[in-house]
């Protein structure tokens, strides 16, 4: 990542395809195939990355031991046995929690509930149903959207607060200690909102709305509106499907289509500043949406589902994609969710499947290293008062990436295959 800020570069082939490691299949009887209700709209490791949760499609959550041939915890008291939650209702968004924070001294402060593993599951009627993993049985309901639970987010500090959007146009925060009597509602989007995310220091959720076109940054910490990183004057007609922080915190990336392109924006949260975007072209008009984008825990790469393609691995600031899987239009992804470890990246499907790929080993550097750690605590505006050189400082601020990178055009079958 030592590209000089401004310039523009085409993205060089990709290396092969990333290995698929085991596909999930369910089994439906013929009257359900490709109806809708089987998607599977969300997936989720735990965060130890003990267990593997999907939305498997018709309001089933199904839970499995990770590694698939574990069958018994570290104490061997543990049940490792596959869990199926019924939920009633079509499942559009699940998470686990509690997350502990990465500090080892936040880590003890939270430590107080390390036996708890809740999976949420947001429905489809607005519900969000918490669910016990350990024991398999219901702990209670959250009531108060009125549209479809589109995300559902822990935060990583330990604390049993859950971050919902909805189709409502309203983010929601869950006190689960309190069987989320206490919730604060965070409105101001337009339309429906399609994700949120939170930031790695827990002081920042963004959320983008499928159709306002908006991209907003909310205060953990107050509960306020911070900004609209598009801008009151944004013009260009897109769909936002996803957004991610990057682990440090320093990096939002955000997700956007529109009938002939697809692309990702990366933002920094605390300046609003557009640090590069990241385009792909195609011939098709309207056959090529981006549905999902997550950052590796290391912070190195970026997974992207489309339409055309299951996955694409892609290293920011770099002029190829690391890894990308073969075109073709039965890609059908929905979603992806790397494991705690980064060993493994899981991608859910319309059909109801799941496939899981092993993405590149790498090895984050030093600078990397030393970049991740500064900036999980350090703020861009703290970073440029520091009488730090330039390039360092550029460095330091991800403003070394190029502003513009252009994907080859979705057609040219040539230009991406090794």
């Amino acid at each position: 990542m030592c590209s000089e800020s401004g310039s523009s570069a085409e993205l060089q082939p990709a290396s092969p395809e990333p290995p698929l490691l085991l596909e999930l299949k369910t089994r439906r009887p013929p009257s359900l195939l490709d109806l809708a209700g089987c998607e599977t709209w969300s997936v989720d490791f735990s965060p130890d990355g003990a267990w593997f949760a999907w939305s498997m499609g018709h309001g089933i959550v199904w839970v499995v031991a990770w590694p698939l041939d574990s069958e018994e915890g570290q104490d061997g008291e543990t049940d490792r046995g596959d869990k199926s939650f019924s939920c009633g209702h079509p499942v559009w968004g699940l998470a686990f929690g509690p997350r502990p924070p990465k500090s080892a001294h936040l880590a003890k402060t939270a430590s107080k509930g390390k036996n708890i593993l809740l999976l949420a599951t947001g429905l489809e009627n607005g519900v969000i149903k918490i669910w016990n993993v350990l024991t398999g049985s219901a702990v209670f309901d959250l009531h108060g959207h009125e549209g479809v639970v589109r995300d559902l987010v822990f935060p990583q500090n330990g604390s049993l607060t859950l971050i919902s959007s909805s189709r409502d146009k309203t983010l929601r925060i869950w006190d689960l200690a309190h069987k989320g009597k206490k919730v604060q509602v965070l409105s101001g989007h337009k339309d429906w909102i399609s994700c949120c995310s939170v930031s790695s220091d827990c002081s920042m959720i963004a959320s983008v709305g499928r159709f306002d076109r908006m991209v907003c940054l909310w205060s953990l910490r107050s509960y306020t509106f911070i900004r609209n990183l598009m801008g009151a004057n944004q013009k260009q007609l897109c769909l936002l499907s996803s957004c991610d922080f990057s682990p440090d915190g320093a990096v939002l990336a955000t997700a956007a289509f529109s009938g002939s392109s697809w692309w990702i924006d990366l933002w920094d949260p605390y300046t609003a500043e557009k640090l590069a975007t990241l385009a792909d072209y195609f011939d098709d008009y309207g056959q090529n949406q981006i549905s999902a984008i997550q950052f590796s825990p290391n912070g190195l790469h970026l997974a992207i589902v489309t339409d055309d393609r299951a996955l694409r691995v892609w290293e920011p600031g770099e002029r190829r994609m690391t890894m990308q899987t073969k075109r073709g239009r039965d890609s059908n992804g929905l979603c992806c969710n790397y494991h705690p470890q980064g060993g493994v990246i899981a991608t859910g499907t319309r059909d109801g499947h799941v496939r899981f790929w092993r993405p590149p080993r790498t090895v984050p550097s030093l600078c990397h290293l030393c970049r991740s750690t500064l900036r999980h605590s350090v703020s861009t505006h703290q970073m440029e008062a520091l009488p730090l050189p330039r390039r360092i400082l550029e460095y330091l601020t991800y403003r070394n990436i190029p502003e513009r990178l252009r994907a080859c055009c979705s057609s040219d079958e040539e230009d991406w295959e090794s």
